[in-house]
């Protein structure tokens, strides 16, 4: 007996899949066509404006309102600009500027540039509060460690990117930013009690509901007193009775990722865990980035077992496809603008610059950018100085593998510039700092979350609060490198 083509569609109407390649394949298109709700596009999926401009038009061609969706924060994590980093600072840049008025005005112009796509969803802003220094996963994500400051940001960025027409998904609820694991290779534990998550890491949820947020994503997080052992995504009391119920949200509940291994590990893979995310109050299940038809199918085929075996009501999933349809109406009906090339985020990043000590006479230096890992969410996406350096010299290095003298020779007679992303937790980089500064004149670039380790003796100490393409012209430009 076949499976029901109408339980079919109302599982897919749930689901934002992704497929491989600059081209959306057949199965992908035919898949919207059938209910599926939409895909997540990742940096695979970018060549080019004019190539995704036609793939979200052979996306529509499935269905007029198909919800396609990107993470495009800004700052260190772009999928528009992967190739060559994002034009505009990050979260923890305009969260130092502070200025609502330019987070609203930097996502609008965001949200202008995706409209102009055909990109319908910004998996973004992200609104958790980085209380912890050494956050491998969020960190400049963030806009700063006050859940004060973070709220009013969050509410700023949200109205920006939903004045140009594409919905905001605020993440990562009930808040990431006081973990030192990450969810995309663990389940991390965040060890609060219900009082401290509603004073430090809820306020910008209950201020982007009240901006009006179209979306909100879950995080594979456990929090014990909330959650029990399982992950936010997978709990009721998470989702259901305090963001539904305690902060009003009437909108659409996003996955994360649920390929990740914060979820896929406490359900037992994606199929199960798409079946455990709806029954908690889950609306929008996303997959993950490595999917294919047969993957879509058995994630449906699970959720309509469920319907059969009794894990999941139909009513349940059937005000969770209700949901999904309303935001993608949505976008099909509002107001969208398109962007004009402004400097908007390179002046953004300019004011975000914190300068200790004297940046003079290093426009001869010897650039050393310090190797550091990257994030599964952050991609490897170009970072540094390099582009905006002109003749400066620069050299790659891997700092615990490096000797100071060595580099000394390489300088001779020149300043040394350290560029590094979390210097203070770099295997070797301080002690290569500090080696190079007893000796040498030695500025330092940080364009990582920044800590409060400074190295001995250096000339100056320059913070960008980010990684971007805009964020390292900023720091050239302070430093006289900039070509």
């Amino acid at each position: 007996m076949g499976q029901d083509p109408g339980l079919r569609r109302l599982a897919l109407g749930t689901l934002l899949a992704a497929y491989p390649g600059p081209v959306p394949p057949e199965w992908a298109v035919d898949l919207v066509a059938d209910g599926l709700a939409g895909h997540t596009l990742f940096g695979s999926n970018v060549h080019g404006p004019a190539q995704v401009s036609a793939s979200t038009a052979a996306l529509r061609s499935g269905r007029s309102d198909v919800l396609i969706a990107i993470d495009e924060e800004g700052g260190d994590v772009t999928r528009l600009a992967h190739a060559t980093g994002s034009p505009y600072p990050g979260n923890a840049a305009l969260g130092a500027v502070g200025d609502v008025a330019l987070t609203r005005q930097v996502y609008q112009a965001i949200g202008a540039e995706l409209a102009g796509l055909g990109i319908t969803l910004d998996l973004a802003p992200t609104v958790d509060v980085n209380t912890v220094d050494d956050n491998p996963i969020i960190g400049t994500r963030s806009f700063g460690a006050d859940p004060v400051s973070v709220a009013a940001h969050a509410a700023a960025a949200t109205a920006g990117l939903q004045a140009a027409g594409v919905a905001a998904c605020a993440k990562h609820f009930p808040g990431h930013g006081a973990t030192v694991a990450d969810s995309h290779h663990e389940l991390p534990t965040v060890d609060a009690a219900p009082d401290l998550l509603r004073q430090r890491d809820l306020p910008p949820f209950a201020a982007v509901v009240t901006a009006g947020t179209k979306a909100v994503m879950t995080a594979h997080i456990r929090v014990p007193a909330l959650t029990g052992d399982g992950p936010a995504t997978f709990s009721r009391a998470a989702l259901v009775d305090l963001l539904r119920h305690e902060y009003g949200f009437d909108g659409v509940i996003v996955t994360d990722a649920l390929e990740m291994k914060g979820a896929a590990l406490a359900a037992g893979g994606i199929a199960p865990g798409a079946v455990r995310a709806l029954a908690a109050g889950a609306d929008l299940l996303c997959i993950g980035a490595k999917v294919d038809a047969d993957l879509v199918e058995r994630v449906a085929a699970e959720i309509v077992a469920a319907l059969g075996d009794g894990r999941l009501e139909r009513t349940r999933v059937e005000q969770a496809a209700g949901r999904s349809a309303d935001l993608a109406a949505w976008t099909r009906t509002a107001d969208r603008t398109t962007a004009t090339p402004t400097d908007l985020g390179y002046a953004a990043a300019r004011r975000a610059v914190r300068v200790e000590g004297v940046p003079t006479g290093l426009d001869r230096s010897l650039v050393v950018q310090l190797h550091a890992d990257s994030t599964i969410a952050e991609g490897r996406v170009p970072w540094g100085l390099g582009p905006h350096l002109g003749g400066t010299e620069q050299i790659r290095v891997v700092a615990a593998e490096t000797d100071p003298a060595d580099l000394r020779q390489r300088a001779g007679d020149r300043p040394v510039v350290l560029v590094a992303r979390h210097l203070h937790r770099l295997p070797g980089g301080p002690e290569l700092a500090n080696a190079l500064a007893a000796t040498h004149p030695v500025a330092v670039v940080e364009m990582g979350w920044p800590a409060t380790w400074r190295p001995d003796a250096v000339r100056a100490f320059v913070t960008t609060y980010g990684a971007s393409h805009a964020n390292g012209r900023a720091a050239a430009e302070v430093l006289g490198l900039a070509r």
